[in-house]
């Protein structure tokens, strides 16, 4: 969950946004320096008034500054291309879940189940119990088992949507007619909370998603319980 004045991201809940995070700070060093050593560059340009010839035409200096920086981008790129790999695969998934998107509310589907499935609206602020975040809280939350591979189709009824929670690594967009797929594996028990991250309509900032992961004995327990009352 964020915190109001945070400047980093959330605390990583999955191995794919720990990954991420890694990725956000191995770049963040490289563009630190390129802009330390931009900076005393320019300055020492102002400060002095000595000109080195050498510097003004050198074949070495040319032949640096152009493989310098290609070396930088692919040092960028490869772990880069790899994280996009890693987000794109879809292992043996243990429990598959279908999200719809609606003005202006998501509706869940167990498909591993036959008659498992819900409605998740926004808590209205009047409703709010102490604890609950205003504008972020569902009235049912999609519950999953911890440290077992997620599949999560996404799609839409209306217009387009964005199934996202910041947490876990995972945004992906919900086109009417198209149905996209994205995987992740919950690395520890929690409550992450999401929203709509596409411009929906007038009621865009009011479909949250809350993703509560318990260990499997506890979805397990969870799932019984809402069969029974369907």
């Amino acid at each position: 969950m964020a915190h109001p004045t945070q400047l980093g991201f959330q605390d990583a809940a999955s191995p794919v946004m720990e990954e991420l995070l890694h990725f956000h700070d191995h770049a963040l060093m490289i563009v630190f320096l390129i802009s330390a050593l931009v900076l005393y560059i320019i300055v020492a340009m102002v400060t002095t008034k000595l000109t080195n010839k050498n510097i003004l035409d050198s074949q070495e200096i040319e032949i640096i500054w152009t493989i310098l920086p290609a070396i930088i981008l692919i040092l960028i790129a490869l772990p880069s291309l790899r994280i996009l790999y890693l987000m794109d695969e879809i292992n043996d998934p243990h429990l598959t879940i279908k999200a719809m998107g609606h003005q202006w509310y998501w509706s869940y589907e167990y498909t591993d189940y036959e008659a498992l499935g819900f409605d998740s609206y926004m808590v209205p602020t009047q409703d709010l119990v102490p604890g609950q975040f205003r504008l972020l809280e569902a009235d049912h939350r999609m519950v999953i088992p911890t440290e077992s591979p997620i599949r999560v189709l996404v799609s839409s009824e209306d217009v387009l949507h964005s199934w996202a929670v910041p947490a876990l690594g995972v945004k992906m967009d919900a086109v009417p007619g198209r149905l996209n797929q994205t995987a992740f594996i919950a690395s520890r028990p929690g409550v992450f909370f999401g929203q709509c991250s596409e411009i929906c309509g007038a009621n865009h900032s009011f479909m949250p998603i809350v993703v509560e992961a318990v260990p499997l004995k506890h979805f397990e327990n969870w799932s019984s319980l809402m069969l029974k009352d369907a």
